[in-house]
């Protein structure tokens, strides 16, 4: 299941594939570098 997140800093969107559930996952931005929580900024 691919989610789209998008980061807190810079407002990109990506695309991520976690593991299981998402719950408690991090992801860092491709664009900026920041590390945030997959599951606080889940986008449609």
């Amino acid at each position: 299941m691919t989610l789209t997140v998008r980061c807190p800093e810079c407002k990109n969107k990506m695309k991520c594939q976690p593991q299981g559930s998402a719950e408690g996952k991090s992801k860092r931005c491709v664009y900026c570098g920041r590390s945030f929580s997959v599951k606080a900024n889940m986008s449609n």
